[in-house]
């Protein structure tokens, strides 16, 4: 059980700290806000990333492999992540002040982030390696006691993951220059309209 927990920790810290869209809008929430939406924007995607681990997990992962499941959700997979791109564009264009932005913005950081995850539907394929892996570490079909366990440890590494990127991002926002705003900015923008693209070409 302890190596299941330890394979699980690895896997989840992984898989948090890669760089992808969720990192790209904390990154661009927490310019702006600072530590508390960069966590929610975090903390919401752990939501998609459980719902993704119980579907991978659980062999349910079939039914996402159909195509009147699988296209509807990347097309709105890619739409949203251009979405979020092109406005992160205009931010680097026009650099946003803490104050401009509304209370709402804030508030739905957490929203934000569970969208993005949901609409992933490229996690299943993580999710699905990952079920795999277990087999592989126990030499066998896992019990539902060792499914569990790698889960908890799987979700234990995403959520000191959360508070540690958004740490980073707000430590980086106290000490970078409007420049460099200007640039992180433009770089998350660039990240999200280019996994949008890879998204669409996916279906």
């Amino acid at each position: 059980m302890l190596t299941i927990f330890f394979y699980a920790l690895v896997f989840g810290f992984v898989f948090c700290l890669s760089p992808g869209a969720v990192l790209a809008e904390t990154l661009r929430r927490g310019l702006l806000h600072g530590f508390t939406p960069a966590l929610l924007v975090q903390i919401g995607s752990l939501v998609g990333d459980a719902v993704w681990a119980v579907i991978g997990l659980t062999g349910i992962a079939l039914l996402i492999q159909h195509d009147a499941v699988r296209v509807p959700l990347t097309i709105a997979c890619a739409l949203y992540l251009a979405w979020l791109g092109v406005r992160s564009l205009i931010d680097a264009w026009r650099l946003p002040e803490p104050g401009d932005a509304p209370a709402s913005s804030r508030q739905n950081a957490l929203a934000v982030g569970a969208a993005i995850s949901l609409a992933n539907p490229k996690n299943i394929v993580y999710w699905g390696a990952l079920g795999s892996a277990l087999s592989g570490i126990v030499g066998a079909t896992p019990s539902h006691g060792q499914t569990l366990m790698f889960f908890a440890g799987f979700m234990l590494a995403s959520v000191l993951s959360c508070f540690l990127i958004a740490a980073l991002v707000n430590l980086l926002r106290q000490n970078a220059s409007p420049t460099w705003q200007r640039i992180s900015y433009a770089l998350c923008g660039l990240v999200l309209i280019y996994l949008a693209i890879l998204a669409a070409l996916g279906i």
